[in-house]
């Protein structure tokens, strides 16, 4: 059977290519096997996929641009995480647990918390650091999102699913 779909939200270019370096330079190497993501839900059923096509696709041709804006940084105790916060996003992803209530894992089901991890797997103290470091001379920006996405995970690395670019007013 087909492991779990995780659907993300699509970075901009720009945003993109920023925190994919940042992953470069402070994820441990041998454990960086995904591209930078803003995770919406970790594990929709597979059963669910053609609906969640359908959803995702009239999410992407009837919105527009979700407005997004990285707040902070957050100490994940053994990684660090930039923290988004986004209305846009926000009702998006209710709207999709409300269509797929009781069908979500307990993490799906809890609140989310919008972040995009650039470093996982190492010590509080590493983390520490590394949240001290970044949080020097930061200031909340906008951040880029392009669309949604979804992808199968079975077990290793994501294999591909499909891409929604928001094309709405």
């Amino acid at each position: 059977m087909a492991g779990p779909l995780i659907v993300t939200a699509l970075l901009g270019a720009a945003d993109q290519t920023l925190f994919d370096r940042l992953r470069a330079e402070h994820f441990p190497p041998e454990r960086n096997q995904l591209a930078a993501h803003l995770t919406l839900f970790h594990a929709i059923p597979p059963m669910l996929e053609a609906e969640l096509r359908h959803r995702l696709a009239a999410f992407a041709a009837e919105l527009a641009l979700p407005r997004a804006m990285i707040v902070g940084l957050m100490n994940l105790g053994g990684g660090v995480a930039y923290r988004i916060v986004s209305d846009d996003l926000d009702a998006i992803r209710a709207d999709l647990a409300e269509a797929f209530r009781g069908h979500l894992t307990q993490q799906d089901s809890h609140g989310w918390r919008p972040h995009i991890t650039i470093q996982n797997k190492v010590t509080a103290a590493q983390a520490r650091a590394l949240n001290d470091e970044l949080s020097i001379g930061f200031e909340p920006r906008p951040l880029g999102v392009a669309g949604l996405a979804y992808d199968h995970y079975d077990g290793g690395p994501w294999r591909p699913g499909r891409r929604y670019p928001f094309r709405g007013r």
